[in-house]
């Protein structure tokens, strides 16, 4: 039994996956049109963000490694209403991102099938999207790794196709387009940097189903630091690429700048093949989310800060209800995004769910800098702590604030589940783990 419950973890290789399958989903794609007219200050601006990544990485890589989740790790180190918190920032920032996903993922199909480009055809579209992948993960997480295996090695192939023209074209000695000619200046790094911190934001997920992966204090770190580094280098290479094979007018007005980078290289047909590549790559985002959304919202329910039926699971502790709840939450934001009365308030859901996130690596962070003693990781946790800083900076003050709204209705939810929810008052609540358990193993 034992041998068999094990076989249902996720290995370095799924957990990888589903380290990079989060990160790469719809953001970097469109990246080059809102960087183009940054010139010299996008590339500086990916560099900062891949470096504030990787370090974020490193920082939540110290706070999981012993198995039971960052959750447990914050509540250890700053008590359990702040390890609360962030779990619900972490849970609401991810359903949020969800919607948004999902819509790119049905926004890139439609430019391989033209019938698909009405926005209601979107909305049915970005909805399947959404109720298929939550069906994934209902059958278990080594089901959603084999997802994110599979769409990871298919998303990679726009990326990788853009480096490999940009080599190409050094190898002929052809010129490269100019960067536009944008001042480098403090104000356009910072906007650069909120700009490519959309990008990388995602790898969090895998600290999610920690309990659903083997040999965690091994596989995370390797897997959160690994997968991060691997990533920055695509998106660095790939962004900057797209801008060096393209004009900066000609990028600032693409739908599609990585298609049309591609395209005109080698042709139309390879550019609709990029484009599929594009909406592989939101598809599996979104299902990296989806299991990382359940898995958040079960813990919470385990514990009683959320409801009880939260907490209820199928097969080898896959949290249906929880998976169910936040894809609901989803679909009802896909909907409302093909209202124009609601459309704007859908855009500001994705950039408060960006600021959320934030709020997710400062506590990781400074929990990882208490059990942390050696220079060298204080000295990495210091360069997360300053990169966190200026980002919430490159956010936003109106963002930032909703930020702060966002964990008050969070601390009112957990005020009343503590009054109101049995579980709260039990001697099994007492007793439930910070994270969700282990199965029978």
């Amino acid at each position: 039994m034992a041998a068999e419950n094990e076989k249902q973890l996720m290995g370095i290789w799924m957990t990888s996956a589903l380290v990079v399958g989060t990160m790469i989903g719809s953001g970097i794609f469109m990246l080059p049109v809102s960087l183009a007219p940054l010139g010299p200050n996008a590339p500086i601006g990916w560099i900062v963000s891949s470096v504030g990544a990787l370090c974020i990485a490193f920082a939540l890589a110290r706070v999981t490694r012993g198995g039971s989740g960052i959750q447990a790790y914050i509540e250890k180190a700053f008590g359990p209403t702040v390890g609360f918190l962030v779990a619900w920032a972490f849970w609401c920032s991810n359903w949020a991102a969800q919607a948004a996903v999902a819509i790119a993922a049905a926004s890139a199909l439609s430019r391989v099938v033209p019938a698909l480009a009405g926005p209601d055809a979107v909305v049915l579209v970005a909805i399947a999207c959404v109720a298929f992948l939550t069906g994934v993960n209902a059958m278990g997480a080594r089901a959603a790794g084999g997802m994110s295996i599979l769409t990871v090695a298919i998303k990679l192939l726009p990326l990788l196709a853009v480096i490999a023209i940009l080599g190409l074209r050094g190898a002929s000695g052809q010129p490269f387009e100019p960067l536009a000619p944008a001042p480098m200046t403090i104000a356009n790094i910072a906007t650069a940097v909120a700009l490519t911190l959309f990008a990388f934001t995602g790898f969090e997920n895998a600290t999610a189903p920690v309990s659903k992966v083997r040999n965690p204090e091994r596989t995370l770190p390797l897997a959160l630091v690994g997968g991060t580094l691997f990533v920055a280098l695509i998106y660095l290479l790939s962004s900057t690429g797209v801008t060096l094979l393209l004009s900066a007018g000609t990028v600032a007005v693409s739908p599609a700048p990585y298609a049309d980078a591609v395209a005109a290289m080698w042709g139309e047909t390879a550019a609709t093949l990029a484009a599929l590549g594009i909406a592989v790559a939101a598809f599996g985002s979104l299902n990296g989310l989806i299991l990382g959304t359940g898995e958040l919202g079960y813990s919470m329910g385990v514990r009683g800060e959320m409801p009880a039926f939260m907490a209820k699971t199928r097969g080898a502790n896959t949290p249906v209800a929880a998976q169910l709840v936040g894809s609901a939450l989803t679909i009802l934001l896909v909907y409302s995004a093909s209202s124009r009365d609601t459309a704007g308030l859908f855009k500001f859901v994705i950039l408060l769910s960006t600021s959320a996130i934030l709020f997710v690596y400062l506590a990781g962070t400074l929990a990882a800098w208490k059990i942390s003693a050696t220079v060298g990781a204080r000295l990495a946790l210091a360069v997360a702590l300053l990169f966190i800083l200026f980002a919430f900076y490159g956010s936003g003050a109106e963002a930032d604030l909703w930020g702060l709204v966002l964990l008050a209705i969070g601390y009112a939810v957990l005020l009343g589940m503590r009054r109101f929810n049995s579980r709260a008052t039990s001697p099994a609540a007492a007793d439930a783990p910070a994270a969700p358990p282990r199965s029978s193993a």
